[in-house]
């Protein structure tokens, strides 16, 4: 075990109030493309760019378009949760972590078993009729033709926050509480660049921050621990 994963399992040893906040870098390595990096989203080719596509104005004016898109590109479900999805329920299970806060949308958290999740951005797994409010699952709309419509008619719209949609207040909340209760505040997979995602960072006064990430950030120099590697191959080393 290499210093700065030795300094890392030590600061998880010794603490049973541990909060971890997540971005897609803690997806990539289930097979899920991140939207910033080389071989993200962003740097697709598309007759929209993807900011476009991905946001209400387009949702409601070229809904069709959207779902081709989205379909495609948004909705995985064959990626398996990795290390780092696995050994974060697991120290929720033995009452170390608190709470997961996600900017992902692919569900991996619970999938491995991680019951508080705060999905910021939304999720892929849940759907609703825009005029009736009827819930419709993932299988639904991968296998819909088209534009998915409800029974009523009504055009259904993904539980995913878009660009130009602000984030669930409730979630918000439980958020932002989790982290200024905090001891430990992990953050992982993420370049903080999302807002207002990033600045909920600035709510956590606890003991100890810790930055896995594996571009620099705009809070590792205020961080305790910062490991500049994939997410889920430092957690693979840690012994939880």
């Amino acid at each position: 075990m290499n210093e700065e994963i030795q300094v890392f399992q030590d600061i998880i040893d010794n603490c049973n109030n541990i909060v971890f906040f997540g971005g897609a870098g803690v997806s990539t390595e289930s097979g899920i493309p991140d939207f910033r990096s080389q071989d993200g989203i962003y740097h697709m080719k598309y007759d929209y760019p993807p900011e476009t596509i991905l946001s209400h104005s387009f949702f409601v004016s070229k809904t069709e378009e959207f779902y081709k898109f989205y379909k495609d590109k948004m909705m995985c479900d064959s990626a398996k949760p990795n290390s780092a999805h696995i050994a974060l329920a697991k120290l929720e299970k033995d009452g170390k972590l608190k709470a997961v806060i996600t900017q992902n949308i692919d569900n991996l958290h619970q999938a491995a078993g991680s019951k508080t999740v705060y999905e910021l951005h939304g999720s892929v797994y849940r759907n609703y009729c825009s005029r009736c409010g009827k819930s419709f699952d993932f299988d639904y709309i991968k296998k819909s033709d088209g534009i998915p419509l409800c029974d009523c008619g009504g055009v259904i719209k993904p539980d995913v926050v878009l660009y130009q949609e602000g984030l669930d207040n409730q979630v918000i909340y439980n958020a932002v509480s989790a982290i200024s209760d905090a001891e430990v505040l992990i953050v992982g997979g993420t370049s903080l660049a999302v807002y207002p995602a990033a600045g909920f960072l600035d709510y956590f006064h606890g003991d100890k921050l810790v930055v896995i990430n594996k571009d620099p950030t705009s809070k590792d120099s205020q961080a305790d621990l910062v490991i500049h590697r994939p997410i889920g191959e430092v957690f693979s080393e840690l012994r939880i």
